[in-house]
This record gives C-alpha cells, structure tokens and sequence, in this order.
C-alpha cells in the first residue's frame, strides 16, 4: 500500500476533531475523504501535508514514516479551493514556482523549467495562456494553474483541498471529468476532499466517509451507496426519506403493509427504516400503507418530484415516473408505500 493512516487523533483546544482514525490508499488510487462541515477531513488532509501534528498516530507513506519529514522532504503536491496563486506572476511564472523554490543543487536548468511549464501548461490543456495572469483567467482555468504547480515539483503525493468548491455547478463538472482524465494519465496517488457527495461518488476509487472525527464506512463508490453501514451513510449520500416501522419477523410494517428489509435484519419492535425518492409505490385511494393527499406534482425533469402530506403528519416527496405522475393531481387521496427499505 502506498499511504497507511494509523490510529490519528486530534484534539482543538479540547474539542477532538479526529478520533483514532485508521486507513490506507493504494498505489495510484484516487481516494475521496467526504463528511459534512466539521467532520475533520481537511484537518487529516493537513496532517499528511505536514501543516498540522497529530495528538497521537502515525503516517507513513510507502513503508516510511512521512511524520519525520519536514514539509519541504514529503514530495506532496498540495491544491486549495481558493487556489493560492501569486497574483504578480503569471500562470507560468505560478507553475514554475516549485521548481525556482528548490534549492541551487536541485534545481533544473532554466531551459527544463520552461520546457516542463510548457509540458504541464498542455497538459492541463492550457496551451497558449502562460504569459496571463491570474486575474485574467476564469475560475476554473485559475483551477488548473493551481493543479499545474502542484505536479510541477513531481510528487509522490497529490493532496486536493475541495478544489472546486468555489466554482459553479456546470464548471465542477466539467472539471471532474477532467480530473479523473488527469488522475489517469500521471497515475498519482491521490486523496480529495469534499463534502460533495457526486463528487466523490464520481471521482473516485474509494470513499473515506466521516463524521464527527471519526470514519464511518470506507469502500467503493458502489459499495457505500448501495450497502450502507449505518443511517447516516443512507442519509449523506443522496436523497432520503424515513418514517417509524414496527419489525415483526423479518418484516417492516408500515401502516399495516409488510415492506421488505434490505440489508441487517433488527429485532422485532419499533424502529426507523429508510428509503430512497424513487423507492415508492403509489396507488389511487386508502388501502394498506401509508395514507396521504397529493400537495403538488411537478413534472419538469427526466423523471416527477410529486409532494404528499401524510394523514398521520409529516409530508413525503417522492421521484416517479413521467407517466404515473401524469394521473396525480393536487389534493388526489393516495396510499404509499415502499417497495423495500432499510432499517437501523
């Protein structure tokens, strides 16, 4: 394995941030750290940037302990959200920064230093704009500066700060299809941070999900979505919908329907299942399951958003398709029910 996080703890003015986490990337493997705000991803990420020491743990990167190093002796490539770009240099001049920094007997010769801009300035498709300065590029042009530099100095380690997290919604995408094209053709070893759930489910190899300090499930993209650990991991990584069950032999009963459990059978008695927007059947007028009135339908989209207010309180907005939308009508009585779900 490449990277292997063991047991780090990490406390802020007696608050723990990061409590006895413990995982490993493998070599060239793209991992996502995601959590909401203040789950200590970006505190982890700093500890194996060297920015912060942990209170206890160790780090070591391809069998060596990367604690030991300065910073200056990780070889980690480090990219922010807001870019960091010297605003008096060019994108060039940005690029070329890490290798101008190095000391005398390292550094290349002016001729590989402009050779490797114009190298990196291609690959991050940037052709032609090295003479512009920050100011004159857009967001995400700026983006890929930033990528540029931090591949200049050739490290072993690419570490992602929420890079596109000041970028708008049709740009980020954009850039993720670029980044893992990127990932794939220097096969760094990666680890991105983010608390955008596509993001991460879209990117990368594996997803490290946090909470509260602490690492709540690790797996493939398709492994956390479709067996979840627990019901935050259900409820983080995509829309949800839960309401109160009784267990009885296998069997969530809601409002009098039998739903089939997916995943860890409880023990018989009341609980909380789980399932997902598009995870309902619905049919016209009372009968077994959950009775409601239709508040609205909305039919713009690939699929309907279609809202019902529950008899027994509380409202359910469900996904459904065009055609079965296209019946419903604000005020409709309906029944609901779903068709499987999960209970913790």
């Amino acid at each position: 394995m490449a990277l292997k996080i063991e047991n780090i703890s990490k406390t802020f003015d007696a608050t723990p941030v990061l409590r006895d986490i413990s995982l490993f990337t493998e070599d060239g493997e793209f991992l996502a750290l995601l959590g909401p705000s203040g789950s200590g991803k970006t505190t982890l990420l700093r500890i194996i940037a060297g920015l912060e020491q942990p209170d206890a743990g160790a780090v070591r990167f391809r069998d060596k302990d990367l604690l030991a190093k300065p910073v200056r002796e990780r070889r980690i490539g480090l990219v922010f959200q807001h870019y960091a770009l010297f605003r008096h240099m060019t994108a060039a001049q940005n690029i070329a920064f890490g290798m101008n920094a190095k000391p005398r007997k390292l550094r290349p010769s002016r001729r590989e230093i402009r050779d490797k801009v114009a190298e990196l300035l291609s690959l991050v498709q940037l052709d032609g704009l090295g003479g512009r300065y920050p100011s004159q590029l857009s967001g995400g042009q700026r983006q890929r500066v930033a990528l540029a530099r931090a591949l200049a100095i050739e490290p072993d380690l690419l570490l992602l700060d929420e890079p596109f997290g000041a970028l708008d919604a049709k740009v980020r995408r954009e850039l993720r299809r670029w980044l893992r094209d990127l990932h794939e053709r220097t096969g760094l070893t990666t680890i991105f941070v983010t608390h955008d759930q596509e993001e991460a489910l879209e990117l990368a190899d594996r997803v490290a999900l946090l909470r509260e300090g602490a690492l709540e499930q690790m797996g493939t993209p398709e492994e956390v979505y479709h067996e979840p650990a627990s019901a935050f991991v259900f409820d983080f990584l995509g829309d949800s919908v839960s309401f109160p069950c009784e267990i009885k032999g296998g069997v969530a009963v809601i409002a009098g329907a039998g739903v089939p459990i997916i995943g860890p059978h409880p023990n018989d008695g009341a609980a909380t299942a789980y399932t997902r927007p598009n995870g309902f059947d619905v049919s016209p007028g009372d009968g077994p399951g959950l009775a409601a009135r239709v508040r609205s339908v909305l039919l713009a989209g690939p699929d309907a958003r279609v809202d019902c207010v529950l008899d027994g309180g509380g409202a359910i907005e469900m996904r459904l398709p065009l055609d079965v939308a296209r019946k419903l009508a604000p005020r409709d009585r309906v029944t609901v029910t779903p068709r499987t779900v999960r209970v913790w």
